[in-house]
């Protein structure tokens, strides 16, 4: 298994189990049988309402001997209506007793957007806090007064442009490690990968196959299916693959973490035997040349009328 290497000596198993979206009932049961079967990263959020039940199955695996604290990497993010420096080490704490922790070896900031405490999602405008009120520079001090608690292991950030990365760089004492976006062949991001590469902060990809299972209401009417393109299923076909292992085998070959998510037991193992695939450099570049800046995840449900997020400002395009 590739790992993604950190300060201090830490590596993260490139290739994870994400956990947006596994439902209540199932989620417990994936990890469980993830953990069994190989996995030993784990991509988690309070967000996605699911960390106890995560917790659970990760203490029955230790506690059945499957796996040990230690070899686990454990990742999960701080919600938007936390971003206040005082309100970030609780939200990190409330995380670990429901994953059963004493400390998570990643904790990124979920979105560089500010809610009104107590929000989940914003409902109108005022539900939302302007970064000049609120700044990512100061989200970012808490997230490292929570890493110097040992808290975490590592802090990072997602869903950050190449110009928001740059300038938390400027300020941060502690440069992120990680940076958490959407990537896949429809959306390469070659520009972020480079800077990520320059600065030093290392690049995970969620949404890597297509994001198919995402809610209704973030989906568009007569979207392409990155599973489904034409020269995925060849390029599979051509090497006895599936068209998911092809398209994580591209991730973790560009030297950036994949974090596919799957409650069934016959495609996590899939998933996972991905790690093992090498593809072509001809292969690559013709999955390379797939990118027509697509997001599945568009993060218009940010963009309330009269606040203060744009698709524009949130993304820097």
């Amino acid at each position: 298994m590739r790992t993604i290497p950190f300060p201090g000596g830490d590596a993260m198993p490139a290739l994870g189990l994400g956990t947006w979206k596994s439902a209540p009932g199932e989620v417990g049961a994936a990890v469980r049988e993830a953990v069994r079967i190989g996995y030993r990263h784990i991509d988690c959020a309070s967000i996605y309402g699911n960390e106890r039940e995560i917790g659970t199955a990760l203490a029955a695996a230790i506690a059945d001997g499957d796996v040990t604290r230690a070899e686990l990497w454990i990742t999960s993010k701080l919600w938007c209506d936390r971003h206040a420096k005082k309100h970030v080490a609780p939200a990190l704490k409330q995380t670990l007793e429901d994953l059963q922790l004493d400390y998570l070896d990643l904790y990124l900031v979920h979105w560089p957007i500010a809610l009104k405490k107590g929000k989940l999602m914003p409902e109108r405008a005022k539900d939302l806090i302007p970064l000049e009120k609120l700044p990512l520079a100061e989200t970012w001090q808490g997230m490292e007064a929570a890493q110097q608690a040992g808290l975490t292991r590592q802090i990072g950030v997602s869903n950050l442009s190449v110009k928001k990365l740059r300038a938390l760089c400027e300020t941060a004492t502690v440069r992120p490690s990680m940076n958490q976006v959407e990537l896949h062949p429809y959306l390469a991001q070659l520009e972020l990968l480079s800077t990520c590469s320059e600065l030093g902060v290392g690049l995970t990809a969620y949404s890597p196959l297509g994001s198919q299972d995402r809610p209704e209401a973030l989906r568009v009417e007569g979207e392409r299916n990155l599973l489904a393109d034409p020269l995925v299923i060849e390029i599979a076909e051509g090497i006895g693959a599936t068209p998911a292992q092809v398209l994580l085998a591209w991730a973790l070959q560009r030297g950036t973490a994949v974090i596919p998510k799957s409650v069934n037991p016959g495609r996590l193992a899939e998933n996972l035997a991905a790690a093992e695939l090498t593809l072509g450099p001809m292969d690559r570049q013709r999955l390379g040349a797939l990118d027509a800046h697509r997001r599945y995840v568009t993060g218009d449900f940010w963009a309330v009328s009269g606040g203060p997020y744009t698709l524009a400002n949130l993304w820097d395009e």
